[in-house]
């Protein structure tokens, strides 16, 4: 999935100015997921000031989880649920251990589809449907527009149409308790 980003920052002399336009350089189409793509549009340290805020950090991180007050900003694509019938789990699970640092390792192996991290995502629907699958309760349909401020819970998501769905999601990373 390509998505275009267009990044803003100061010049020497403190005014605003476009200092990055392209397609987002951290961006994944999974070949064992047919359908699945992960963008990683940016990311920010703890206490960045704007300069610093201003800098692409999105190639060198080593985990895809925001630090404790950093952020983190998501575009994934979900392809329909059927096509998890014809994935190669080993390969799935290689290829998100490798895209996807530290993201992976929050996964329960137990309950596919599921898992938690130490963060306050704010996710919004852009295109499709999705279910929500909470631990308790009946799962939750979402629409494009609908958003869904998930607090560090354990989630699962499903695509039940045949269709692909698309949300974007700004992780704000919080302490561990």
């Amino acid at each position: 999935m390509q998505v275009r980003r267009v990044v803003t920052g100061l010049s020497a002399e403190g005014r605003s100015k476009v200092v990055a336009d392209g397609p987002v350089p951290r961006s994944h189409d999974f070949k064992a997921i047919p359908g699945f793509s992960n963008v990683t549009v940016w990311s920010t340290k703890a206490g960045a000031s704007l300069r610093d805020a201003a800098v692409d950090r999105t190639v060198e991180l080593s985990t895809l989880l925001a630090e404790p007050s950093g952020t983190t900003f998501f575009i994934v694509q979900f392809p329909p649920d059927a096509v998890w019938g014809g994935v190669d789990p080993a390969a799935a699970d290689e290829e998100t251990a490798r895209v996807l640092p530290g993201l992976a390792d929050t996964f329960d192996p137990q309950r596919p589809g599921f898992h938690a991290t130490p963060s306050i995502d704010h996710v919004i629907v852009l295109d499709g449907e999705l279910w929500l699958q909470l631990e308790e309760g009946p799962e939750t349909l979402l629409r494009r527009g609908d958003v869904v401020i998930q607090n560090g819970t354990w989630h699962a998501w499903h695509n039940r149409t045949d269709q692909p769905a698309v949300i974007a999601a700004i992780s704000l990373g919080v302490a561990p308790e």
